[in-house]
């Protein structure tokens, strides 16, 4: 994903709330969101290509995210797998401290620049690995937005988004605002003021091109836009609208994945 904002409540009937944006090239092979033939427990929208994910969720309560980093003079090491590849990871290990610590230690260098979120209903990790910086932290409470610097990064789009879903989360009746507003702060296509602009090495003209929460292009742009609730027992749904190019929808997807294995995902 190219950008993501989270409410993360630890303790409450839905410790995560979560939305996001994955941004591609449209020609590149996409299955959509739905059980992983070769993995029935796990369900999200799957690169063909590589065989990663940018955003999928496991049976039992657990669910991994993905953003890539942005940086040209980040060192990419030769035949660096798809950060892709991260997602799937985490939803099959056996013990997740155990393999994020690992990846902490240096194996994560292995991969170019990327931000690995990994959540259970108790607990929420990040994982960064940028040019200068490898990093494991236990995520405390609060609002958070991520995208392709490091989290909470105060780029416009990030701010933005993060901003509709503080609102969100003070009105009385959730579910007057989850997901709407925070829906239409990822699908708002403004690009940000020059002088706002983050300088990630790629030019102007990109950076303005990349400073919308959600990209029209005829080559690039954004191909999903994803959320997903994860409550105190571990059940989660999430929701895939999915784009062509220049911003053309393609079809919704919406599953229950029930944490109680005797139950069908729905």
């Amino acid at each position: 994903m190219c950008l993501i904002s989270l409410a993360w409540q630890p303790g409450t009937p839905t410790p995560l709330r979560l939305m996001g944006n994955r941004d591609e090239f449209h020609a590149r092979p996409t299955a959509p969101l739905a059980a992983w033939s070769d993995t029935p427990a796990i369900v999200g929208g799957r690169d063909l290509e590589a065989g990663g994910s940018w955003l999928a969720a496991k049976r039992g309560g657990i669910v991994a995210a993905l953003t890539n980093v942005r940086d040209p003079l980040l060192n990419v090491p030769p035949g660096a797998p798809s950060r892709g590849e991260l997602v799937a990871n985490a939803l099959r290990c056996n013990d997740i401290d155990v393999w994020l610590t690992k990846l902490s230690q240096g194996g994560a260098l292995r991969y170019t620049g990327f931000n690995l979120l990994v959540a259970t209903p108790q607990r929420l990790w990040h994982l960064h690995r940028g040019r200068g910086r490898l990093a494991l932290n236990e995520v405390l409470p609060g609002v958070y937005g991520l995208s392709n610097a490091d989290l909470d990064s105060p780029w416009p789009k990030l701010l933005h988004v993060r901003n509709a879903l503080e609102r969100t989360l003070i009105q009385v009746d959730l579910t007057q605002g989850w997901p709407n507003e925070v829906q239409r702060a990822m699908q708002n296509p403004q690009e940000a003021a020059d002088e706002a602009l983050p300088d990630t090495g790629v030019g102007l003209e990109l950076e303005r091109q990349l400073s919308a929460a959600f990209i029209i292009g005829e080559r690039y742009g954004t191909r999903a836009t994803s959320w997903l609730t994860l409550d105190a027992q571990g059940n989660i749904e999430m929701t895939e609208q999915r784009f062509g190019a220049l911003g053309r929808f393609e079809g919704q997807t919406t599953l229950a994945l029930p944490s109680d294995p005797s139950l069908p995902t729905t």
